[in-house]
């Protein structure tokens, strides 16, 4: 028998892991473990960087991308999708019940209404006043155009990562350069059954006041999640073109599939991210990881960013083991 074991990135999701948890370590599938923690986001108006919480495009308008996977033949996502917050079961639907690996946009929200999913309201009323304030006057010390970084409050901070930078109502605490840095980011989930059976989940309404029509890393399979049964798993969050151009996460289980262990793979992407772009101070990359024997790390590119820990133990935040670039 395996040890069960849930990984999730920022603090917002210990609510999620605390509802999952118990199944799992009954012998529950790790995919609904997965699912079920971030569907506890996407519906958690406070949560401003996922679901019906999230803040929207640069236009006002919502829209939500997911990914899920066991294995490179089983995996599912969606992304652009407008009218329906369960996009994590919507892209678990597409797993299961289409030949195909990704729906975007609007035949994505068909296919959600075929699958019975209720159509809903994607924008949370703190999120329609954070937009308008943005696009209006840049309050918060947050002009429209200024770059955005996700700091994450800490156990008891509740789920924003970005409101106080944005025009809303809270603030985030930090240095004045953080408070000036709220955006993107992603909910993702890493499971370990007691079978030893592998899954994760991501969701996300993307980068803050993005241009309409931006997909980022989240939905798409080896970006923002990768998972592959005897190696490993991982999930990537953060600046979503610097993981997409590097192909962060299927890069961390390739490095581990070649004999690294979790700790050197996900800091040799950190790496290799830092040598291949010209990072900026809002730039920000997490990276959690396990392999297939329950052996993991928490990882990040700056400070800012913590994970949760779910196993017999219960749930927990904790912060990273590698920071490639404490203190700043």
């Amino acid at each position: 028998m395996t040890t069960p074991l849930m990984l999730a990135t920022w603090s917002f999701a210990q609510a999620g892991l605390d509802l999952a948890l118990p199944e799992l370590l009954k012998g529950g599938d790790p995919l609904d473990a997965c699912v079920l923690a971030c569907e506890a986001a996407e519906r958690d108006e406070t949560v401003d960087s996922v679901g019906y919480g999230g803040l929207p495009d640069a236009s006002g308008a919502m829209s939500l991308d997911a990914c899920v996977m066991r294995s490179p033949s089983e995996c599912g996502s969606v992304c652009y999708v407008t009218k329906h917050v369960q996009v994590t079961r919507l892209a678990r639907h597409v797993m299961e019940r289409t030949p195909h690996v990704m729906l975007a946009g609007r035949p994505a929200d068909h296919f959600a209404n075929e699958m019975g999913l209720p159509q809903s309201n994607l924008l949370a009323p703190a999120a329609r006043e954070a937009w308008f304030q943005w696009s209006q006057t840049g309050i918060g010390g947050h002009a429209p155009d200024a770059a955005l970084r996700p700091m994450d409050p800490g156990k008891g901070g509740g789920g924003g990562l970005f409101f106080g930078q944005t025009g809303g109502n809270r603030s985030t605490s930090g240095t004045d350069d953080e408070r000036r840095w709220p955006s993107h980011d992603t909910i993702g989930v890493l499971s370990l059954a007691c079978d030893g059976r592998l899954a994760g989940a991501c969701s996300t309404s993307g980068t803050a006041f993005k241009a309409p029509g931006r997909v980022g890393d989240s939905p798409i399979v080896g970006h923002g999640l990768y998972v592959e049964p005897g190696i490993g798993m991982a999930v990537c969050t953060g600046e979503g073109e610097l993981v997409m151009g590097s192909c962060a996460a299927y890069a961390v289980i390739e490095a581990m599939r070649r004999g690294a262990s979790p700790a050197e793979a996900a800091g040799s992407v950190l790496e290799r991210i830092d040598d291949l772009f010209s990072l900026e101070k809002h730039h920000q990359i997490g990276i959690i990881v396990s392999d297939a024997g329950g052996r993991h790390i928490v990882t990040a590119l700056r400070d800012g960013f913590r994970a949760v820990l779910g196993d017999h133990d219960g749930s927990r935040v904790v912060e990273p083991e590698i920071v490639l670039h404490p203190g700043t």
